[in-house]
């Protein structure tokens, strides 16, 4: 081999060595630290003051009543919310609409948990063909709970009944 390709070989050894190195430090700070949480309430307050309040009035619109698959017929105890009642978001409500919701420390989560306790995909809530809401735990560490249960499967859930992740419990309601 000549002097040259083996200056090469041990420059690109090197530079895959530093890259091992930095990825290693950056997930080691991300666990450390763990993920950098918004305040989403203040930025709200700032967008709508500055848009004029066209977002409160669209806030202020019942949201659409889902039909049944089978018949067409509105579900009458069907939960419309979902609402944080204990944890750091007490108070932060989400409406359901036929639409994932996402729960973790990630960023693009639907829910952003800042609880040590939480994965980064934690769980999901979703709805079934019949219109119930489904909550599945995702391979989380620490466990998602429904009603002091450790979820071990994807589960209805019952109009009220607290889902705890960590420090945070969740519920449906109307």
């Amino acid at each position: 081999m000549s002097e040259l390709t083996l200056t090469v070989m041990r420059l690109g050894f090197l530079a895959v060595l530093w890259l091992f190195v930095i990825v290693a430090v950056q997930v080691i700070r991300s666990d450390l630290f763990g993920t950098r949480v918004t305040q989403r309430g203040a930025q709200r307050a700032g967008r709508r003051e500055a848009a004029g309040r066209p977002q409160q009035a669209a806030r202020q619109a019942p949201p659409p009543q889902r039909q049944q698959s089978g018949g067409g017929r509105q579900r009458r105890n069907a939960p419309s919310k979902l609402v944080v009642t204990e944890g750091t978001l007490t108070g932060t409500t989400v409406a359901l609409q036929a639409q994932t919701i996402s729960l973790g420390r990630a960023h693009d989560s639907t829910i952003v948990l800042d609880d040590d306790y939480a994965s980064s995909r934690h769980a999901r809530i979703y709805p079934d063909r019949d219109g119930q809401w489904i909550v599945e735990d995702l391979g989380s560490t620490n466990g998602t709970y429904l009603d002091r249960t450790r979820l071990t499967t994807p589960t209805p859930i019952p109009l009220g009944a607290p889902i705890r992740i960590g420090k945070t419990v969740i519920e449906l309601r109307k």
